[in-house]
């Protein structure tokens, strides 16, 4: 089955705290004006997730962030209070994290994951992506289970050869 290709960051609705009030927000907001690295996952607290993919995205920040990235982000399909307690514990201080709690952002990337096998229901699929200004000029996907394009050092590399 063919995948509907997205060109630009949908128009989703996504529920962040700010000021301990749920906000809502249009996720195309995080993407206006900036060259982005975004990564999406799973879901926090997982072990790939929070053993892997995470920290590699710490770990490479400054190294994206000299190749022209304005902003990295980590999208992931959970709640505001369970990705404010992710992110302390994780304790990445460079990226920046977006919940997508209800999915819309997912879904409306055509993201979506069926992981109730592993009793998770629906959930993103892993993948990274090069944004520019909202529109969308990049995307590794990884299969499902797997962790081997979605990674910074992949990014990195296509950022490089690109520039």
């Amino acid at each position: 089955m063919l995948e509907k290709m997205i060109n630009n960051i949908p128009n989703s609705k996504v529920v962040i705290r700010e000021d301990q009030k749920f906000v809502e927000k249009d996720i195309t907001e995080f993407f206006k004006g900036k060259k982005v690295v975004a990564f999406a996952l799973p879901g926090a607290f997982t072990p790939t997730c929070s053993n892997y993919h995470v920290p590699a995205y710490e770990d490479e920040y400054d190294n994206l962030k000299k190749l022209g990235i304005d902003e990295v982000y980590c999208i992931s399909m959970n709640d505001p209070f369970v990705i404010a307690k992710w992110k302390e514990i994780s304790k990445a201080d460079k990226i920046k994290f977006i919940p997508d709690g209800n999915g819309n952002f997912t879904k409306d990337m055509n993201m979506i994951s069926d992981r109730s096998a592993s009793g998770m229901g629906l959930r993103s699929f892993r993948y990274s992506m090069y944004v520019e200004d909202g529109k969308i000029i990049k995307i590794f996907k990884d299969q499902d289970g797997k962790f081997d394009v979605s990674d910074p050092k992949t990014m990195i590399k296509f950022l490089k050869e690109t520039s």
